[in-house]
């Protein structure tokens, strides 16, 4: 079969993606060829392909991360060679393809433990949880967290990344057969069903207090509920909006003297010495245990079913395309 690569020509739904016949080229000087064994889709796809965030130009190939092998070697590489295991995410997008040539420097080498598939689902993953719980916030031993979608590929890692910092977690998940999985992550309490009533159940199980940090990648109205559920002179974070966009919050929701941060992994890794600290570190916990579960894998002519599957919330877990 010969190599592949999904276009996006245009912000929109499914029906934008293109799969067309890849060309090869050499790397450049400094440059690495990856041939790509797994690529790992994540919300962030869906908002570039619906241009909640824009692109610099169409046709366009999306993707965040992905794993695989060194095919060929540029001029002036001199930590690979061809045959190495390797991965990479954040920017630029660019995987949604057989092969790619990245900048040795982007690319992290994988331990024998660690598959090209459980890379590719966790590596962006993993690097965001370390972003959010030891920078956005440092969360120590004893602190009280909430997650969001516990079951789902960002918020199974960060559930069990808090844990293994001796934090309380509290989830919420969809469905009881998602609170089995975030139970299994290692989740203290759960709070179950779209409809839960969760600053209640939130303070309730904190004593009325609220927790230190709430992450929320729901977005939509349930920005203002992580709010109202962080303790004072608390933190809450807001990395997505998978529930649609997220209203105006009135300052006044912010006392007394709660924080509200927006990171950006994708930003964080613009910086090559943070984007290695936070790859390398997410590869370390890969080594323990700290991965989100498979929930999916689709052939890259099945892109749109697995960008739908991921927008239905169906699935718990991460979903790759394999090339």
């Amino acid at each position: 079969m010969p190599d592949q690569i999904i276009l996006l020509n245009a912000p929109g739904d499914v029906t934008q993606f293109e799969l067309q016949e890849q060309r090869v080229v050499p790397p450049a000087p400094g440059e690495i060829t990856i041939r790509h064994e797994a690529i790992g889709t994540n919300f962030l796809d869906v908002y570039h392909r619906k241009g909640i965030y824009p692109l610099p130009a169409y046709p366009a190939v999306i993707g965040a991360e992905a794993a695989g092998f060194v095919e060929a070697v540029g001029a002036d590489v001199v930590d690979f060679n061809v045959g190495d295991r390797v991965a990479y995410a954040g920017p630029p997008v660019g995987a949604y393809c057989s092969t790619r040539n990245i900048p040795a420097e982007r690319a992290i080498r994988l331990p024998d433990g660690v598959s090209a598939k459980t890379a590719a689902s966790s590596l962006l993953k993993g690097m965001t949880a370390y972003m959010l719980l030891t920078k956005t916030c440092q969360v120590r031993s004893g602190d009280s967290v909430l997650v969001h979608a516990a079951a789902g590929g960002l918020g199974s890692i960060l559930v069990r990344w808090a844990k293994s910092l001796n934090a309380t977690v509290i989830g919420t998940v969809s469905t009881p057969e998602k609170a089995t999985l975030a139970s299994a992550c290692g989740a203290d309490h759960l709070v179950v069903g779209r409809e839960a009533d969760v600053v209640a159940e939130v303070k309730r199980l904190t004593g009325g207090s609220g927790v230190d940090v709430a992450y929320d990648g729901i977005g939509g109205d349930m920005l203002l509920k992580s709010i109202r559920s962080v303790r004072a002179f608390g933190t809450a974070v807001t990395i997505g909006q998978a529930a649609g966009p997220i209203p105006p919050v009135a300052i006044e929701e912010l006392r007394p003297g709660k924080a509200l941060t927006h990171p950006s992994i994708m930003a964080w890794c613009a910086d090559i010495d943070r984007y290695r600290e936070a790859a390398k570190a997410a590869v370390r916990a890969m080594e323990i245990g700290i991965v989100c579960q498979i929930a999916a894998e689709y052939r890259m002519t099945e892109v749109a079913r697995a960008h739908e599957e991921m927008e239905a919330g169906r699935s718990a877990g991460s979903i790759l395309l394999v090339p």
